[in-house]
């Protein structure tokens, strides 16, 4: 078995784009593509940003074990991390990067273990979020405040997990990560 970083946040805490530049500085991390089934958004593409599932092959693949771990993250909206994709990655040698919901990041914890370093991206207020969502004009308003009520919940979970780095500002909360990630890596 491998190394896993397991990273999680409310939706528009930034804990993608702390992900993405952590993925151009440290070759050996790959990112584990997760599965999902609901549609894709914008440019999204299958077999890159996620594996697109209809809703019933994810329920077949769930009946045949083929995920590490899944969750139904919002109403009728499943996502989970195939086993053929740890599997992928680690052939390769490589630490597997998981950017997943808060639920979905304790249950691979648990999984993982003492193999795992679980990481809590935090905003800096709900407030803030809010101003996030608001502003990277993806979703209606009835869905950010669903965004919203949910990461207050996700909030009080943070706790679950071996880290949590604040992201008030971008730059600062990329070199807080890089220092645990190191830390990680070296152990």
């Amino acid at each position: 078995m491998g190394k896993v970083l397991i990273f999680s946040a409310p939706s528009g805490s930034g804990k993608t784009t702390i992900v993405n530049r952590l993925l151009t500085r440290y070759p050996e991390l790959e990112f584990s593509i997760s599965a999902t089934s609901r549609a894709p958004r914008g440019t999204e593409q299958h077999g890159k940003e996620y594996y697109f599932l209809s809703q019933e092959e994810f329920e077949k693949a769930v009946s045949e074990d083929r995920f590490v771990e899944w969750e139904e993250v919002y109403k009728g909206t499943c996502y989970g991390t195939l086993r053929s994709e740890v599997e992928r990655i680690w052939d390769k040698g490589h630490v597997i990067v998981f950017d997943v919901d808060v639920l979905g990041g304790i249950n691979l914890k648990r999984i993982f273990g003492q193999e795992a370093c679980s990481i809590f991206i935090m905003p800096p207020s709900v407030e803030e979020l809010r101003h996030r969502l608001v502003n990277r004009g993806t979703d209606s308003a009835e869905v950010i405040e669903k965004r919203v009520a949910k990461a207050e919940f996700e909030i009080t979970k943070s706790p679950e997990f071996d880290h949590i780095v604040i992201n008030d500002n971008l730059e600062e909360a990329v070199e807080k990560t890089c220092g645990l990630l190191d830390n990680f890596i070296a152990r």
